[in-house]
This record gives C-alpha cells, structure tokens and sequence, in this order.
C-alpha cells in the first residue's frame, strides 16, 4: 500500500488541490508499519491531473482534509481509496492511525 497525504508547512493541507507536496509512504500492510516516505512536488492544480498522477506514483490511498466530489470520482477510478475529512496532523500521525483503524475522519470541508 502507498498512502498520498497533501501537505501544506508540514501538515496535512485541508485541500488537496492547493497543497505544495505530496508524502507518498510505503506501508507494510501485514506488518501495519510505516516504510519510506518520499516527498514530491506536485504537478499544477488543474482538473483530472492529480488523481491521474497520483496514480501514476503508485498511491493506493490518499489521506485529505477536502475534497470534491469529481475529483473523488476520479482517484476511485484510478483505483485509489480516498478518506476525506482527516484532522490536520503530520504524515506520520495519520498513517499511523490509518493502519490502526484509528483514523477519525469528519466532515469534508470542501464544497465542490
């Protein structure tokens, strides 16, 4: 599994769109143990272009504070799972708490 986590000064950005780097962690599902992080910068914020590249990263998972609804349909179609709703915390606290079940996703503060 590679989890995709937007960040923004460190922090999980509340829109994945307006982020200025992606945390891609590699993650032992059976082990539930974070690996490598790798941390990316993101291609320009137009529509279609982050889920497809993205996809393209290996992610299998994105982790956002918000997100729209085309643009949720677009990571499902690439066969990656979005949680949307998440807390802003660091990668490392929200991977963590995603393996563990833990992961308390709210309200998705996007609306479009």
């Amino acid at each position: 599994m590679k989890i995709a986590i937007p960040l923004t000064n460190g922090q999980l950005s509340m829109h994945f769109g307006h982020c200025e780097q992606f945390a891609l962690v590699e993650v032992d599902e059976v082990a539930k143990k974070a690996g490598e992080t790798e941390m990316l910068t993101p291609p320009g914020h137009e529509p279609g272009v982050l889920p497809r590249w993205l996809h393209e990263q290996g992610a299998t998972v994105i982790i956002a504070g918000g997100m729209g609804n085309r643009a949720q349909e677009l990571f499902t179609q690439s066969g990656i799972t979005v949680v949307v709703g998440a807390p802003s915390e660091t990668p490392e606290r929200l991977v963590e708490s995603y393996i563990n079940g833990a992961l308390q996703a709210g309200e998705n503060i996007c609306d479009h």
